[in-house]
């Protein structure tokens, strides 16, 4: 697949997410829609929104509850679109939505591979390929990043890294849709800053890409350390997005 080709699955996957066209996003128009429950979402969303923002760069495609179309225009036509994901542009929508009793609750940069970079690492360590019949005993705190308990049977490919056949590394990928598979990653703490997590995320990328799934990874702007690993892995940033949740939704997961 080319970068262009690429891009265009992950804007015609944000297209099914929101209720959307893929066009949408390459406007320089901003774009309001009315979210609906879609088969072919990515399965970890919780749809219909209430209110959720995502920019490729040129726009800002916004898929609302009806409720929440008109404070959803209003904000996204007052600010241009590279102040809408940050404050204190965003506290007005924020003040907004809590009138309603939404919130804003994720807020997070997407990263797609440039094959004209991505190549597989290297690091000190054994590299293995797993499969889904290999992640039985692995559900285990240090490498929830890379594995999701609580949706298995999307965890369906990974990349281990081995010391001595301990496993001190492992990325792992989500089928989260029909054409994009997530990437997660963990390293143990004594094995960090060896080059182990962009060895193991390149590598997978490509195992992905041999698939033709497209890899794509997740982190949040103030993850420095995730960021980094996305660039160095042969990753590039293609889009942004911002999610509302009901203030119990927000406040209950503030509490934990």
């Amino acid at each position: 697949m080319t970068n262009q080709e690429i891009l265009k699955i992950a804007m015609a996957q944000s297209a099914v997410d929101l209720s959307a066209k893929a066009r949408d996003f390459e406007g320089n128009e901003n774009v309001v829609v009315l979210s609906q429950a879609s088969e072919g979402a990515r399965r970890y969303l919780n749809l219909p929104f209430s209110c959720q923002l995502v920019s490729y760069g040129n726009n800002v495609v916004a898929s609302v509850s009806p409720e929440f179309r008109e404070i959803t225009e209003n904000y996204i036509n007052k600010y241009h679109v590279e102040h809408l994901f940050e404050t204190p542009n965003l506290h007005v929508l924020n003040d907004a939505l809590m009138e309603k009793g939404q919130k804003i609750c994720f807020m997070a940069e997407y990263f797609l591979p440039d094959v004209n970079v991505l190549r597989p690492l290297d690091c000190p360590y054994e590299l293995r390929v797993l499969t889904q019949a290999d992640f039985t005993d692995l559900y285990l705190p240090e490498w929830s990043n890379a594995l999701c308990e609580k949706r298995k049977h999307l965890d369906v490919l990974g990349v281990g890294a081995y010391r001595e056949g301990k496993l001190v590394g492992l990325a792992g990928a989500s089928a989260d849709c029909d054409t994009m598979w997530q990437i997660g990653i963990d390293v143990l703490p004594a094995y960090r800053r060896q080059g182990i997590a962009s060895a193991l995320t390149s590598r997978l990328s490509i195992e992905i890409l041999k698939r033709d799934k497209v890899p794509f990874y997740c982190a949040a702007w103030c993850n420095v350390k995730s960021v980094r690993n996305a660039i160095k892995s042969g990753f590039r940033p293609a889009w942004v997005e911002m999610t509302a949740k009901s203030c119990e939704t927000v406040n209950g997961m503030n509490e934990k």
